[in-house]
């Protein structure tokens, strides 16, 4: 069996012949091992794959000591586990049809359990990959819709909420209940040009690059920790269109990454900011 191990602590001496030591005594086998210390904020980051004959448990009783040691912020997963994600989407469909062709193709190693949106227009996609599509429109009014939301990612069990071109903000309230645990394509290389139409906000300040982050989403809007960012080089002769075409492709590959990263716990939390061990 291979596992996953990542944590994050206050940085000090001893904390990977520890954890190195730990599976040495176990006859566990390294896979692929990844650290990092943010000498600024004094934490230490650790990603370890490996196998292991113990089962998901048992390894969880062995590293619980450890943790407490070291105070560690520690999460340990199976890797053959695939993530069950919740897509919700708008009227846009670029980003959707991106993540579920990856995903059926192998390319994306995720199950998309079930899509949501306040408009009908992208069931016939959605239902053309045997998936269950919810149409929440608005008028149900937002404390009801989003109480919707939080059922179904509930009902499916979702592990993580990707917002593929929704547009719509999401309470403080359902952010907290789902913090850590949403991401986020925003269409414009952030923080620069936030707020509606970025692609003509950037054409009138004649921009030389263009881009889309895609960031793990809080109560602050568009101010979440960044997990990936794709640019491209623009000139004078692209108008607005042409920007907004070649941004669709660049949020396609900014939102992909973000989710194959998040889904193989290569991303971490430290404070406003995140470490992704690619």
């Amino acid at each position: 069996m291979s596992y996953i191990l990542t944590l994050s602590c206050p940085d000090r001496p001893g904390i990977v012949a520890a954890v190195s030591g730990l599976l040495a005594s176990r006859q566990c086998n390294i896979l692929e091992s990844q650290q990092y210390g943010d000498q600024d904020a004094g934490r230490f980051f650790l990603r370890v794959q490996f196998t292991a004959q113990e089962g998901l448990e048992e390894l969880q009783g062995l590293f619980a000591p450890l943790g407490r040691e070291f105070s560690l912020d520690w999460h340990l997963s199976d890797a053959a586990t695939r993530m069950k994600v919740l897509i919700m989407v708008s009227k846009e469909g670029h980003c959707l049809n991106d993540l579920l062709f990856r995903m059926r193709s192998g390319l994306l190693d995720i199950d998309v359990v079930a899509v949501v949106s306040n408009h009908p227009d992208l069931r016939p996609l959605t239902q053309s990959f045997g998936i269950d599509y919810h149409h929440l429109p608005m008028t149900m009014g937002k404390a009801a819709q989003e109480a919707e939301i939080l059922t179904l990612v509930q009902h499916y069990d979702a592990d993580l909420v990707v917002l593929a071109r929704y547009m719509q903000i999401l309470t403080d309230d359902l952010c907290a209940k789902l913090q850590g645990k949403v991401i986020n394509i925003h269409h414009s290389f952030l923080p620069s040009f936030k707020g509606a139409k970025p692609y003509h906000q950037a054409h009138k300040r004649g921009v030389k690059l263009i881009g889309a982050t895609a960031h793990y989403v809080t109560p602050d809007l568009d101010e979440g920790p960044i997990i990936e960012q794709e640019v491209a080089r623009v000139d004078h002769t692209h108008t607005p269109e042409d920007l907004r075409r070649v941004g669709r492709d660049m949020e396609c590959l900014a939102l992909a990454r973000a989710v194959r990263w998040h889904a193989e716990h290569r991303v971490l939390l430290n404070d406003e900011k995140t470490v992704v061990f690619r």
